[in-house]
């Protein structure tokens, strides 16, 4: 995607605030959560009490909640594939220590423990094949992803802003329904790492709302793009082993609708939440094009509920590998 030098310039604008945006939304590492706070600890007398314990919890969880959360898991797992995505885009140089680079390694390094977290869980609860997890992590590592954002730092914060609310909603909801079926642990768990989406969140609108200020046409065109392509989630080449590319998502999808977790009603939310926040409908300054643009996205969200009405979702659940016999 060739990409005017407007673009450049803008990234470069927005990284002259880039410690300050740094020090607003991420946390410093001494001071934040580990994975290991929040499970039993191996060194610890009690740690196989503490798993049986876990392991008792886990046996109330229905099994679909049980995929959702493997699913999630295995998301945050690719986490390789989504760093160099970012450093890809026009504006970085990951060969230098620059404003750009420091933001999207010490995203990373927050988001790594999301993955750290789960997994141990999943290991630990006893109620997951881990080998099937883990080849479908291989896997999705392995196939990356097709986000149609090409190297645009446009369409990629637009892109992240919607992802990353989409994540906090599913962790957030993940749960409210472990709490529901008697693992308040776990609750915890999904809990602090939705906080993290959230944040994460708040940072990447923050950067397209700059963007709208210094480039508004361009930027309400790249949002246009997105909207019309889709917001595509990161493992929508979700496979099993022995399975095609991109085999299972749909079931994956059909289960996180029927236990509400993540729905078509969450995703048309959060696109009013954005236009709302970005002020679209009150947009100026724009030419031709993107006043177009800017029609098409205000009227989107009724558009979507429309259709959203008419979906239907299987009620036969598949039958994941991931989850022990």
């Amino acid at each position: 995607m060739k990409l005017p030098g407007m673009r450049i310039e803008v990234m470069q604008t927005i990284e002259k605030s880039m410690d300050e945006l740094i020090n607003k939304y991420l946390k410093k590492v001494d001071e934040n959560w580990q994975p290991t706070d929040y499970l039993p600890d191996s060194n610890d007398p009690d740690f196989h009490d503490e798993v049986k314990e876990m392991q008792d919890r886990a046996k109330d969880m229905s099994e679909e909640l049980l995929v959702v959360l493997v699913g999630d898991t295995i998301t945050e797992e690719a986490l390789p594939t989504y760093e160099s995505w970012l450093m890809s885009l026009h504006g970085l140089d990951q060969e230098k220590r620059t404003g750009w680079t420091e933001w999207v390694r010490g995203w990373t390094a927050e988001e790594n423990r999301h993955g750290d977290l789960l997994n141990k869980y999943l290991y630990l609860c006893g109620r997951v094949n881990m080998k099937e997890v883990e080849i479908s992590t291989q896997h999705l590592i392995r196939d990356g992803f097709d986000i149609q954002t090409g190297n645009d730092p446009y369409r990629n914060f637009i892109y992240t802003s919607f992802q990353e609310l989409a994540t906090n909603v599913s962790h957030r909801k993940v749960a409210i329904l472990a709490k529901e079926q008697g693992d308040r642990k776990l609750a915890r768990m999904c809990g602090l790492i939705a906080a993290d989406e959230a944040r994460h969140a708040t940072a990447y609108k923050n950067f397209s709302a700059r963007i709208f200020e210094l480039d508004p046409s361009e930027m309400m065109i790249a949002f246009e793009d997105m909207l019309r392509k889709k917001i595509i989630m990161p493992a929508h080449f979700l496979r099993e082993s022995g399975g095609e590319l991109g085999g299972i998502w749909t079931q994956f999808s059909d289960a996180a609708q029927r236990i509400k977790v993540y729905t078509a009603q969450d995703y048309i939310d959060i696109l009013d939440s954005l236009v709302e926040e970005w002020d679209i409908g009150h947009m100026l300054d724009l030419n031709e094009s993107a006043e177009k643009a800017r029609d098409y996205l205000m009227a989107l969200p009724k558009r979507l509920q429309r259709m959203s009405e008419r979906m239907t979702i299987p009620e036969v659940p598949y039958k994941f590998k991931w989850i022990s016999s």
